[in-house]
């Protein structure tokens, strides 16, 4: 029989437990439209968020993971990047700069069973930006694919010279098995919101990339389409509050991995399922970067821009300094500051190559010192070409 100490024990532990910590973004957003004061401010900003970002970001993503699975299918590829060490360390560094994580990760774990050496961990890791990328891409391309290229490069440089350094196996474990998640490791409820999500974007996806592209040419939708004035921003800010619901069912916050990494997603989902997926989490990251941007302006008077201007050559090492942080919602954070003028080219090409997204989550679990080491090499290109395009163009 449980006595009452222990009841009150249970009792405490339990009441104040918070399922689904992510619902505190949307319920967060709509107390923000609901609020008068910082009702127009926050229509405005998802309104943006939504038909500028997140629209653009689903339709890169869509095509990007079906060129995935067309690619996935070939083997001439797989036999070319295991002749050897230079061709892996090349390889690498193509996959960890394609937009997301899943090809840095696909190197770590390989490098973890023995498949690939040390330095093809650190070309990857340098390489990657992660989700971040898709952001960029999405926002300005000619930027986007320009740091993916700059990515790259230094990504073999620095594998080559880690390969001189460093035999294939330095600092490598014992390799255990690397679980695959399967729906069944998922809750019900999150299985139907995962669901929903493909779901919703299946059905806006195109509707809403024609407005995204009208939007771009400054073309007036609400004049357009006869609809009474700001309807078409209040659809995209109940349209991004939607997906911020829908998105904030699916995972349940648990540890500093589970908010800052994407969802995890069977490799049997449909593209635009795992699309939709990836695209909800870094809009998420977008909205609360713009939000505490615009937020911050409006409430207190301080252009952010200036804020960051005044810390000038301290700004490449900021950047840096958060690359270093695993997962990529703090490195979206950052390219989110970079695209509203917050934050200047330097600090995002030193995030940009410093940070190694989502894939330091397994190397941290599976071989930790190993990672800790490609974190530390990966940071000496980021530093030297963060300072070198400072001094070159902005000093």
């Amino acid at each position: 029989m449980m006595t009452t100490n222990s009841f009150s024990q249970s009792l405490s532990l339990s009441q104040f437990s918070l399922q689904h910590k992510r619902l505190i973004l949307p319920i967060t957003l709509l107390a923000l439209v609901g609020a008068e004061t910082t009702r127009d401010l926050t229509v405005t900003t998802l309104s943006d968020a939504f038909w500028a970002v997140s629209t653009y970001v689903a339709f890169t993503l869509v095509i990007y993971h079906y060129l995935s699975n067309i690619m996935g299918k070939t083997n001439r590829i797989t036999a070319l990047y295991n002749k050897s060490r230079t061709n892996q360390v090349v390889f690498s560094s193509l996959l960890g700069a394609l937009p997301g994580c899943g090809g840095a990760i696909v190197v770590t774990t390989q490098y973890i069973s023995g498949k690939v050496g040390f330095g093809s961990v650190v070309a990857v890791l340098t390489a990657t930006m992660g989700d971040a990328a898709f952001l960029l891409i999405a926002a300005q391309p000619k930027v986007g694919f320009g740091v993916m290229a700059l990515g790259v490069v230094v990504g073999i440089v620095s594998g080559m010279v880690v390969n001189a350094i460093h035999k294939d196996d330095f600092l490598r474990p014992e390799s255990p098995q690397i679980k695959e998640p399967t729906k069944r490791d998922i809750p019900c409820l999150q299985v139907k919101a995962i669901n929903l999500q493909g779901t919703f974007w299946k059905l806006v996806l195109i509707p809403a990339t024609i407005v995204a592209v009208l939007g771009s040419f400054q073309v007036d939708i609400n004049q357009l389409f006869h609809l009474p004035e700001h309807s078409i921003e209040w659809i995209g800010a109940i349209l991004a509050i939607g997906s911020m619901m829908l998105w904030a069912l699916t995972k349940e916050i648990s540890d500093y991995q589970s908010t800052v990494s994407e969802d995890n997603k069977c490799v049997s989902s449909h593209p635009i399922q795992k699309a939709a997926q990836d695209t909800n989490f870094v809009s998420a990251w977008v909205i609360v970067a713009f939000l505490i941007f615009e937020l911050t302006t409006y409430f207190s008077g301080i252009n952010l821009h200036t804020v960051f201007l005044g810390y000038g050559m301290w700004m490449p090492l900021i950047g840096l300094a958060i690359g270093l942080l695993p997962g990529c919602g703090p490195q979206i954070l950052v390219t989110s500051l970079y695209l509203s003028g917050a934050m200047p080219m330097s600090a995002q090409l030193s995030n940009a190559i410093s940070n190694d997204g989502d894939a330091l989550f397994p190397a941290i679990a599976l071989a930790p010192k190993a990672a800790m080491v490609a974190t530390f090499y990966s940071a000496v290109p980021a530093f030297v070409v963060g300072y070198g395009y400072y001094f070159l163009f902005e000093m």
